[in-house]
């Protein structure tokens, strides 16, 4: 890669500033920074209290878990104008919600998710080719024949089940080993070493042991390929010269960690959504050609990131009439931006027949998922085969005894027992 990544913490015009990335002093003119909510009343809405803050303050001072200030965006407008306004970036020694990093923390080569251009743009210029519409329509029959095995498998075993660990899970994983050309001897525990990765909380040591893991065992496959190289991601980026085992290995670890747990969570709890809407489960029963809509739909009413994307101020401006400061940490709530109605009419009623558009349920900008694309065949598929192969598809306990799962970056159920004799 030409030149390289070297971060510092504070630019050389703020290092006599009196005061750290983010600190900001009280005065009387500013109302108290809010904190970000974390009770649900209703497992398919965002936190309670984002309607309130996208209503009366859509860019409101934000209390941080590390003691420090940053903001909260809840508006659709304000989130996406963040996300294209160069003078905001993903530097990972600035990001502390909705847990804080490391200053110090080195970024591993490849790692490109957390880098801002020209790095970002020639990292995923790389990837880009592994996701052109070619290599996906030559993915969707092999995404097929997993959704099929798998809905088979339960058929034959009955029900109830648990629609995680029977379908959601496994489908989601052998995806994504179908795109890299892998196949995990011990899917479920690589599958929890990704959860490790992606969850919340003080206990840095959990997170980097699996982060580790997923490394180790990706970084097999990457020597592997080198040697035996095939017609997937994988072979094609250890084809390129420019790129080192340790950036593959990197690059695979973030795509695998990043698209298997939310499209696991998506089937899961876009199922569950479905079936606690009896109408709209009719609806797309009754025409399945609304299945491209209620996927965008889904996607918008879920918004399964449920603490959002951040970004940094890389300087001092104002924005919006706030005086944003360097190193400032944006935290923009994609779900509240999605159920804004200056955006959405009715927007807390899922509605499969919604003109699709505009949801931020994939990012937007350069950073805009990479996987998009993969996410919405894979979760068509997966919606179309679970409902044509299950007309009697059921809630197999009351909605109370379903758990749910808040503990991780991504939200989604733990479990989901169904039935449908």
């Amino acid at each position: 890669m030409p030149g390289g990544i070297g971060y510092p913490i504070m630019p050389t015009e703020h290092a006599d500033s009196g005061g750290f990335p983010g600190e900001w002093k009280m005065t009387k003119s500013q109302p108290e920074p809010v904190r970000h909510p974390d009770v649900r009343s209703c497992p398919f809405d965002p936190y309670d209290g984002l309607r309130e803050l996208r209503e009366q303050r859509p860019l409101a001072r934000m209390h941080c878990p590390d003691g420090r200030n940053g903001w909260l965006v809840t508006g659709h407008a304000l989130v996406r104008e963040v996300l294209v306004d160069p003078r905001f970036g993903s530097r990972l020694d600035l990001q502390r919600f909705p847990m804080p990093v490391d200053a110090n923390l080195q970024v591993p080569p490849g790692m490109f998710s957390v880098l801002d251009p020209p790095e970002h743009t020639w990292y995923r210029r790389k990837l880009a080719g592994g996701f052109s519409p070619r290599r996906m329509r030559a993915l969707e029959p092999q995404i097929e024949r997993v959704v099929t095995a798998h809905l088979t498998a339960m058929r034959r075993a009955g029900g109830p089940a648990d629609l995680v660990a029977s379908f959601a899970a496994p489908v989601s994983g052998r995806v994504i080993g179908e795109l890299l050309g892998v196949r995990i001897a011990d899917e479920a525990g690589f599958r929890k070493a990704t959860e490790q990765v992606l969850a919340l909380g003080d206990d840095e040591e959990r997170v980097s042991a699996g982060w580790r893991e997923v490394c180790a065992v990706l970084g097999e496959f990457v020597r592997d390929k080198r040697q035996r190289p095939g017609d997937d991601l994988l072979s094609v980026l250890t084809a390129d010269d420019e790129l080192t085992d340790d950036e593959i290995t990197t690059m695979a670890a973030m795509l695998v960690t990043a698209a298997q747990d939310t499209t696991t969570s998506m089937l899961a709890l876009g199922t569950y959504a479905l079936l606690s809407h009896p109408d709209q489960l009719a609806a797309l029963r009754g025409d399945p050609s609304l299945i491209d809509g209620a996927v965008e739909e889904l996607l918008r009413y879920l918004t399964i990131n449920h603490f959002g994307a951040t970004r940094a101020a890389l300087a001092d401006f104002e924005f919006h009439g706030e005086s944003i400061r360097y190193g400032d940490l944006m935290t923009l709530s994609l779900s509240a931006a999605n159920r804004d109605p200056a955006q959405f009419p009715d927007p807390d009623r899922l509605n499969l027949a919604r003109p699709a558009g505009g949801h931020m349920s994939f990012g937007h900008g350069v950073h805009h998922c990479l996987g998009a694309q993969l996410a919405r065949i894979e979760l068509r598929i997966g919606f179309s085969g679970l409902l044509r192969e299950f007309p009697k598809l059921r809630l197999a306990v009351p909605p109370e005894q379903i758990p749910m799962r808040d503990d991780t970056i991504i939200y989604g159920v733990r479990c989901l027992p169904v039935d449908w004799t």
